[in-house]
């Protein structure tokens, strides 16, 4: 059924919103694990401001301990506005990804700004990303539905994607932020905004708040979006979302493409070992099923039969 690109996000989004501080070497450790697994694109911190993401205020740290990627391997982070940009082109980063909420509200309540000014903000970052040649991804977060306003209508997403398109990001990600998407949702958002992405590779963040995380993942991988993100353990989840469960795990969603023949390169053992190590980090239960399930016998898969 083909191949998908699976980032990992852990380091990044799993971490922000666990209330136990990770200490650098932890978190460096994470992403290596992640990399020796086989991920070849990691989502390894974000430049916010320390005030609000404590969890993240080591980002020039963990990017000095890491030092450059290996080859294949590009480490993405998160930047919310120019201040953030400037620390991350200062630190060297392999690529940016720039989140806008798509509702007013969540503009206001996340970013103490408006939809259009971060749009503007946006074009602005974009343009200066590219003079430095540095891959601008561009994130619509609640994009399928606000915390604070409710539904979020389709023209209203289509139009806001359409303003970032201008600015001729290097991927367009629709985030489902607090969870509230089904799969009818993936399908119809997604096939909306492609009347204005083009060929713009499209990807997509998924939490899994209300449990339907792995089916969003499927009907996105039917409807032609072969980017996704996942975070190991299933750690993290947004701080507007009523009792967010974190994003869809990354040891879930591998077994689940794999046995339906979707390639991911990633190997499952030790993206396992991996979860149940950084349950001990942050002292939880991770919300993962595989790392407590553990995998399916091949051998069964195989049609032998079972061993007695």
């Amino acid at each position: 059924m083909g191949r998908v690109e699976i980032i990992e996000v852990s380091p990044r989004d799993g971490l922000q919103n666990e209330a136990v501080l990770v200490s650098t070497v932890d978190k460096a450790r994470l992403i290596r694990e992640s990399i020796a697994a086989g991920f070849g694109r990691i989502e390894v911190t974000s430049f916010a401001h320390p005030r609000w993401v404590p969890q993240m205020a080591d980002a020039e740290a963990l990017l000095a301990e890491l030092g450059p990627s290996p080859d294949g391997v590009v480490f993405s982070t998160l930047v919310l506005n120019e201040k953030g940009y400037e620390r991350a082109e200062a630190a060297g980063v392999d690529e940016i990804n720039v989140v806008i909420p798509t509702s007013q509200t969540f503009c206001e309540k996340n970013q103490n700004s408006t939809l259009d000014r971060l749009l503007d903000e946006w074009h602005r970052i974009a343009n200066r990303a590219r003079s430095a040649g540095i891959p601008a991804s561009l994130s619509f977060a609640v994009a399928f539905g606000c915390p604070f306003e409710g539904e979020v209508s389709i023209d209203h997403l289509v139009a806001a994607v359409a303003r970032g398109v201008e600015a001729e990001p290097a991927e367009i990600a629709l985030a489902d932020s607090i969870g509230c998407a089904v799969p009818t949702d993936i399908t119809t958002r997604f096939n909306a905004i492609r009347e204005v992405t083009g060929d713009i590779p499209l990807r997509v963040h998924l939490h899994n708040t209300r449990n339907s995380g792995l089916a969003n993942a499927v009907a996105a991988v039917a409807a032609g979006v072969d980017r996704l993100d996942s975070s190991i353990g299933g750690i993290g989840g947004c701080p507007f979302a009523p009792a967010a469960t974190g994003n869809i795990p990354t040891e879930d969603l591998v077994w689940m493409l794999e046995r339906m023949d979707v390639q991911t390169g990633i190997s499952i053992a030790p993206v396992l070992d991996t979860a149940e190590w950084i349950g001990t980090v942050l002292d939880k239960t991770v919300p993962g099923f595989m790392s407590r399930a553990k995998p399916f016998p091949e051998v069964a898969r195989a049609g032998a039969e079972p061993s007695s």
